[in-house]
């Protein structure tokens, strides 16, 4: 039998690698560069998982995963919430108004919006993870980045707690196959489409969802590419898929829209994780 490897955003320290931990903590874990090397190895085989984050409390959706999963043959397979506590770190001790770079990934930044505004000689540098946003600091720069990653990297903390307020983050587990065998009442469908460009198109689509009593947790607009203004839908909806009312809500959808995938089937976490 294949030994487990499980691939997550690095460096050590970033919050992907947190959460790689909670969903597979007997298993090896491997860093790599960014997300799209992450969805990569996954689809090429070279790692049995990926581990991403695809949901912010405060910045929302992470848009980077949610097109990686639509662009590959992926499915999601497991979700952990974790807790998320940012701080502002430095080489050394020095004062906000001296500091004329900050580094972290774009969901990061946008958690910390109250801080930035306190940094007004200060610009944003987007890192493709929180834990390289640390490792890139120098001198009058800094990162916003969890406490395993500013310990990791030598650097002082200059602000604690720099978030906006309490924030959780979502992560995935990502799989090349789609489960079935998960447990019924914490069963969660997440699923994409593409409507028809018409009025009343996106209600015609979720409309068998309401009307069956399913609860409709998530939906996302993301755009397509090369067609300007035109949007897909990323959802998630509670249910079973082997149920006979979630059956027929997925079949009334695929009767009123253009296109439509199935994206993972998963046990829905703990929302205090």
């Amino acid at each position: 039998m294949r030994a487990v490897a499980v691939a997550y955003p690095g460096p050590p320290g970033s919050h992907a690698s947190a959460a790689a931990a909670v969903l597979f903590p007997a298993e090896d874990r491997v860093p790599l560069t960014g997300f799209r090397a992450v969805a990569d190895s996954v689809s090429a085989a070279d790692m049995t998982h990926g581990v991403l984050p695809i949901e912010s409390s405060l910045a929302g959706p992470v848009a980077e995963t949610h097109d990686l999963l639509h662009d590959h043959a992926l499915s999601i397979v497991a979700e952990a919430v974790l807790p998320i506590r940012h701080c502002l770190a430095a080489p050394v001790e020095v004062p906000l108004e001296e500091i004329r770079i900050v580094h972290s990934h774009p969901s990061a930044l946008e958690q910390c919006r109250r801080l930035l505004e306190r940094m007004p000689n200060a610009s944003v540098l987007p890192a493709p993870t929180t834990a390289e946003a640390a490792q890139a600091v120098a001198p009058t720069h800094a990162a916003i980045a969890g406490a395993e990653a500013v310990s990791l990297y030598g650097l002082t903390v200059v602000a604690d707690d720099v978030g906006d307020g309490p924030a959780f983050t979502r992560f995935v587990s990502i799989a090349p196959y789609t489960l079935v065998r998960v447990p019924w009442e914490q069963s969660r469908i997440s699923f994409s489409f593409v409507t028809d460009h018409r009025p009343g198109a996106l209600h015609a689509a979720i409309e068998p969802f309401a009307h069956k009593g399913l609860d409709l947790v998530r939906l996302v607009a993301r755009p397509i590419p090369h067609s300007p203004f035109s949007y897909r839908f990323d959802a998630v909806v509670s249910g079973h898929p082997l149920d006979t009312t979630v059956r027929e809500a997925l079949a009334e959808l695929a009767d009123r829209t253009r296109s439509h995938r199935i994206l993972g089937v998963y046990e829905a976490a703990r929302e205090s994780e």
